[in-house]
């Protein structure tokens, strides 16, 4: 006769056993990606808040639970609230990609001499996002940002609003209309239209984020 405690104790192993592998199971070296969708609202977010969540939320998907997430977004000064620089709110590095590849090592290098190409700047899902020259073309990435990441007036009412103002963008892919240094720019390449998926879609775009990994 089989003893009473033989069930429980095989539940018992199964469980410890089923954990040790989850525990050995490598993790994922991303800690940046551009988010394969945006929020279907534009550039509202409602507020950084938000689009560090949809960092977030995309990242947990992903396999990426382990870190915390940042949206690379920088908002203006209003009343007593001073701006926030993106720079200052992504951590200290170094960043990789899904696949591994180093984007930067910290945050002069991310501003100066980085590894952002089409190829490098992937998705949460490890997927090449379009550029200039694919249907739709989507290399506008929402930041708010000047070159080396520091706040400008120009944040969709600092992330809240889809009707109202417009967005610094930069382009992934690093390519422009001109190829001119501006244009090519990662971070701040020009103005939104506007601010709704329609105007963002408009300009090359589809309400897309930078998300790094701050931990």
């Amino acid at each position: 006769m089989k003893s009473k405690l033989a069930l429980p104790l095989a539940a018992t192993l199964i469980t410890l056993a089923t954990a040790a592998c989850t525990s050995m199971a490598p993790k994922s070296p991303m800690s940046f990606f551009v988010t394969s969708t945006g929020n279907g609202e534009g550039a509202n977010f409602g507020g950084l808040e938000g689009a560090d969540k949809h960092c977030q939320t995309l990242a947990d998907a992903a396999g990426a639970s382990q870190r915390r997430w940042r949206a690379y977004l920088s908002t203006s000064a209003v009343g007593a609230t001073p701006a926030v620089d993106a720079r200052d709110r992504i951590g200290s590095g170094p960043w990789r990609n899904a696949r591994g590849d180093v984007i930067a090592n910290d945050v002069n290098e991310l501003h100066a001499a980085n590894n952002l190409t089409k190829q490098t700047a992937l998705t949460e899902k490890g997927e090449v996002m379009n550029g200039r020259g694919d249907t739709p073309n989507q290399h506008d990435i929402l930041t708010g940002s000047t070159p080396d990441g520091r706040a400008t007036e120009a944040t969709c009412n600092n992330w809240t609003s889809s009707s109202n103002g417009s967005a610094i963008v930069g382009h992934h892919d690093r390519s422009g209309l001109d190829e001119s240094a501006p244009a090519k720019s990662w971070n701040s390449s020009h103005p939104s239209r506007a601010c709704s998926d329609e105007a963002l879609r408009s300009t090359g775009g589809a309400g897309l984020l930078y998300c790094f990994a701050v931990n």
